[in-house]
């Protein structure tokens, strides 16, 4: 039992970062042409 308590949230971990890799993999985010997101701020 003490091994699952410890496996455990390691692999919960790891499965939530998996899943945020696939998602950045699947729904890139659409990039401006303004530049950094300063020039978007007028600095």
């Amino acid at each position: 039992m003490a091994l699952i308590a410890v496996l455990l949230p390691l692999l919960m971990l790891g499965a939530v970062l998996a899943l945020g890799r696939y998602e950045e993999l699947l729904l890139p985010k659409e990039q401006d042409d303004d530049g950094p997101e300063g020039a978007a701020l007028g600095r």
